[in-house]
């Protein structure tokens, strides 16, 4: 009877420390996972800034007309995965893209709460702002919680 008892213990502890290991594995996946959605922000991010580029480069080369209104998405002619398009509130929908009218911010909602927000910005060039051409580029504004 006492191996009996001593076993139902070995199996009682190896199943606290499963489900610890478990524990901190999930927390773990959790972090990588919102790095890995930040990066792809990031990302996308940078692509609009080159798809800007080249067109404020070849209307600064060859001459034409400035897009109306300021959403980069028009701007850049490109949109990110998962973009839902202009909206006048911001959708409840999560892991998306949107351009808020009102405000006009570009915004990415994350998927665990949260979102970045880019605007269009008409400046001279700075050390601040990253890629900016014709006074014109997109600069990222601090991050917003849940709202």
């Amino acid at each position: 009877m006492a191996g009996y008892r001593e076993k139902k213990i070995e199996l009682a502890v190896a199943a606290i420390i499963l489900a610890l290991l478990s524990i901190l594995l999930l927390g773990a996946l959790e972090r990588a996972q919102r790095s890995m959605e930040e990066a792809m922000v990031q990302a996308e991010a940078g692509a609009l800034r080159v798809e800007l580029l080249d067109r404020l480069s070849h209307r600064e080369a060859f001459g034409g007309k400035l897009p109306e209104g300021r959403n980069p998405v028009v701007w850049a002619g490109r949109a990110p995965s998962g973009y839902v398009g202009e909206v006048d509130a911001p959708p409840a929908e999560r892991g998306i893209w949107y351009f808020e009218r009102r405000s006009g911010v570009l915004a990415y909602r994350f998927r665990h709460g949260g979102e970045a927000r880019f605007r269009l910005a008409f400046m001279s060039a700075s050390r601040d702002v990253p890629a900016v051409l014709a006074g014109v580029g997109l600069v990222r504004l601090e991050n917003v919680r849940d709202r």
